[in-house]
């Protein structure tokens, strides 16, 4: 039987800050006040997805991100060449590879790991030669999170969106299915010596049961924290959604 370990950690995502901000082209929300102010509210981490086109978080973003923060940056990206470069230039605490296509509104699904296995392997040893610990996001599937193994990572992050997307449509069954297969690959990949993340869509409502999987140690969970906040404040959103992940661990 799995035991707890440690606190369940919460990663903000502060990337839809700096949407709002783009969509007037100014200066105004900075994201990064926004995650000096989820530190304050009890972030374990923050989290960044610096994009190919720039569409949210820029370089300058980066920048500022590295020289603020006291908590740990999780560096999301691509598996490109440039990526790569920056992520070895600042050597942020946690990178997380992502798919990423330019025409997709946010990230819609797991990497492949399996089928591209030996670039992706070549890829990310520079990052761990480099003191980043890296991250594979990916499907709730044994192929993928053994692949995900087989090259070196050492934190795999689930993909929640399917079981979010179900919930929130009212497709019990469909949910109660996929939160099966989470719960299962959760433990899977914690029985492989994998560090276990979750994340994509989670809200309110759909937190607790993954929040409740043992195995996973983090979660990352940005648009809708950043939504909530218009209503209710960036702290009081924070801590609304720690209180929930803490209720459900207890």
């Amino acid at each position: 039987m799995t035991e707890f370990v440690g606190r369940l950690r919460l990663g903000v995502n502060i990337d839809h800050v700096a949407t709002v901000r783009n969509a007037r082209g100014g200066a105004y929300p900075d994201p990064i006040r926004a995650a000096k102010l989820a530190e304050e509210a009890g972030a374990d981490g923050i989290t960044a997805h610096l994009r190919e086109d720039r569409r949210h978080i820029t370089d300058a973003d980066i920048d500022g991100l590295m020289d603020a923060l006291s908590v740990p940056l999780n560096f999301e990206m691509a598996a490109t060449a440039e990526m790569q470069k920056i992520a070895l230039r600042h050597k942020p605490h946690a990178v997380c590879i992502v798919p990423e296509k330019r025409e997709e509104r946010t990230t819609e699904g797991g990497l492949e790991v399996a089928r591209e296995e030996n670039s992706l392997a070549h890829f990310i040893a520079p990052l761990r030669e480099a003191g980043c610990r890296v991250s594979i996001f990916i499907a709730a599937e044994q192929a993928q999170i053994e692949a995900a193994h087989r090259i070196g990572a050492q934190v795999i992050e689930l993909h929640t969106g399917a079981y979010c997307d179900a919930l929130a449509e009212d497709r019990l069954e469909d949910a109660a299915e996929e939160l099966t297969r989470l719960r299962a690959m959760s433990r899977f990949a914690h029985d492989l010596g994998l560090e276990v993340h979750a994340g994509h869509g989670l809200t309110y409502q759909s937190v607790q049961p993954i929040a409740a999987f043992p195995e996973v140690m983090e979660l990352n969970i940005g648009h809708f924290i950043i939504g909530e906040a218009v209503f209710r404040g960036l702290k009081p959103a924070i801590h609304e959604m720690r209180r929930l992940m803490d209720e459900a661990r207890s």
